[in-house]
């Protein structure tokens, strides 16, 4: 039996259909995450620094000790603040060994079906990101979407935008199958940096929608952006804001802290002034259209998952958990339901000033690409 949250009520849903598929798939993967684990985790992470990644100062302070509260694989995990910027990051941050294993199972492999599912809901959430560039580009003929995913926002935005063609570009295989499902006219599987070489000059607009956190560095990102565009076309980013009041008054039950996947999280002047130096004007600037009212539900299913008896998952360990272990799960997040209810109906309370509150958990900018590709005073030096 699992438990999941409804998004528009917040209650628990408890399904049992796939549960003996999920059990013979678990069992499956447990020898190698087993064999991952052996050594530690310390193999995971690189040394920890003693400078910004995004301005190299050296004034730093701990902002958050926290774990993976999600999928709750072993590991403990710091993000570090900026006393001079404000920048936000993972330090000690995870090496490519940590990042393929801490995202194994997560977008993909076991956890595809619960995440596809969620993303699949989201319709409103993408036509508003859409509707945000049409004033600024009300026919862009070819649109690439960077960290796609199954391709939901591209499948959405047509609505809005019927005449163009959506590519999506990610590194998991879900951009493939979105691709053959019809939701991408083409799908794009690496890194964009990479990739970035190949797709010169292609786009009209390139949009980043809460991928740049996720990376070992968002201003080789940028750059890659700016190489894909066509003079004049548009970036779309939309990213996590570390200055959102709910950041600190929830700590580490903040969901978009996302440990250990959010690498990076920028507050907005600062992306701004990069991309300033990129060759980018910021056009438009949003901050309660980005949000997503999820906040207080979100933390509350956090606590209650992390007092429940735990799910199987093949880098638990011990023994997989019984049937009475499963029903206690069950009944924990049955009781804590009124909570689940009570959070959800504040948080659409406070959506629409969440902006002016300063609760807005999310940012979207816009940024227009110089006619010429000339970058416009950015150091190298100074990238993390």
């Amino acid at each position: 039996m699992t438990t999941t949250p409804d998004r528009s009520t917040g209650a628990p849903r408890t399904t049992t259909g796939k549960a003996a598929a999920r059990a013979a798939q678990v069992a499956v993967l447990r020898p190698r995450y087993r064999a991952d684990l052996a050594d530690g985790t310390d193999r995971f992470f690189e040394p920890r620094r003693s400078t910004c990644p995004w301005c190299r100062s050296t004034l730093l302070r701990v902002r958050l000790r926290t774990r993976d509260l999600l999928q709750h694989k072993p590991g403990r995990f710091v993000l570090t603040e900026c006393h001079s910027c404000g920048h936000v990051f993972q330090n000690p941050r995870l090496t490519d060994a940590g990042l393929e294993f801490y995202y194994r199972d997560f977008y993909d492999g076991l956890g595809e079906q619960r995440l596809a599912g969620m993303f699949a809901t989201r319709a409103g959430a993408y036509r508003g990101r859409a509707r945000s560039v049409a004033p600024l580009a009300p026919a862009p003929e070819r649109w690439l979407d960077v960290g796609t995913g199954h391709g939901h926002f591209c499948h959405t935005a047509r609505e809005v935008f019927p005449d163009t063609s959506f590519d999506g570009l990610d590194s998991s295989e879900g951009v493939l199958l979105a691709e053959r499902e019809g939701r991408l006219a083409h799908g794009h599987r690496g890194s964009f940096p990479e990739l970035a070489p190949t797709l010169a000059g292609r786009y009209d607009v390139v949009s980043m929608f809460h991928y740049l956190e996720h990376s070992t560095d968002p201003t080789r990102e940028l750059t890659a952006a700016r190489a894909a565009l066509r003079p004049g076309g548009l970036l779309v980013i939309e990213v996590p804001d570390p200055a959102c009041g709910w950041a600190r008054t929830l700590g580490r039950w903040w969901l978009p802290w996302l440990q250990p996947q959010h690498l990076n999280l920028m507050p907005v002047a600062n992306l701004r002034r990069r991309l300033g130096e990129l060759g980018f004007e910021v056009v438009l600037e949003q901050h309660g259209e980005a949000h997503d009212p999820v906040d207080l539900l979100a933390a509350c299913w956090l606590l209650l998952d992390a007092r429940a008896p735990r799910e199987d998952a093949p880098w638990a360990p011990g023994a997989p958990p019984g049937r009475l272990r499963l029903l206690l799960r069950g009944a924990l997040f049955l009781a804590g339901s009124p909570v689940l209810l009570a959070a959800t109906a504040i948080d659409h309370l406070l959506a629409p000033v969440a902006g002016r509150l300063r609760l807005s958990n999310a940012y979207r900018l816009v940024a227009r690409a110089a006619p010429t590709r000339e970058m416009a005073g950015y150091r190298p030096d100074l990238a993390g």
